[in-house]
């Protein structure tokens, strides 16, 4: 969600990196997911969308997870105007959010939208001032060792999870469990991502009022 509103706002260059394939337990959320396209990889079914809407947009797609051995290489490539980290398990994204960090480069970080239900609990806000996350809350700790306890900017709600939406799944790689999530909560969460990046780019190339041109 968070990169098609990109492409739709404007922004013509995107690194997309998933090593997934598309599964059945995909289709109740995902953007890309339908039957059609099952178990084909998530990161090309998503260019070939993102292509359609803009045919001029650059992509560089990697399907392949962000681990550390490749982690430093993919940022060290580019000058990333931003980062915007979707990543559902804890050390990559400790990792990611460290290395954006120690090279100065803007993050927004997606917390968990599982057993939440409730639209109006999502919200913009540094990492510390985040609660009632299980992700955040060991995103936290991980990051405080590193020496990080603020300055790191996440979507994330605030309701309570419903602790009964936990789901065994089969087919993901590197995941035995998942907490069951509805609709249109990733939806929401990627409008928030993709919010903070365009009104943040926005912000820094503005043109400061004193310059701003006028006109009859």
């Amino acid at each position: 969600y968070a990169s098609e509103l990109l492409v739709r706002g404007g922004i013509g260059r995107l690194t997309i990196v998933d090593a997934d394939t598309i599964q059945p337990s995909n289709i109740n959320r995902q953007l890309i997911a339908t039957h059609s396209r099952i178990g084909e990889p998530k990161a090309r079914v998503l260019a070939e969308r993102l292509r359609d809407i803009n045919p001029e947009v650059e992509l560089e797609v990697i399907e392949d997870f962000l681990k550390d051995e490749n982690m430093v290489e993919l940022l060290d490539r580019h000058r990333y105007d931003f980062v915007v980290d979707a990543i559902d398990s804890l050390s990559p994204k400790v990792y990611l959010i460290a290395l954006a960090r120690e090279r100065g480069l803007p993050i927004v970080s997606s917390m968990g939208a599982g057993a939440k239900s409730d639209p109006s609990k999502i919200h913009q806000a540094d990492l510390a001032h985040s609660y009632n996350c299980t992700l955040a809350r060991a995103l936290r700790k991980r990051l405080r060792k590193l020496g990080i306890s603020r300055g790191v900017p996440v979507v994330f709600s605030s309701e309570l999870p419903d602790e009964s939406a936990v789901l065994e799944i089969e087919g993901e790689r590197c995941k035995r469990s998942t907490a069951g999530t509805i609709s249109y909560m990733p939806a929401l969460f990627g409008c928030q991502l993709a919010a903070y990046v365009l009104q943040h780019i926005h912000a820094s190339s503005a043109i400061p009022p004193q310059h701003a041109p006028t006109g009859n």
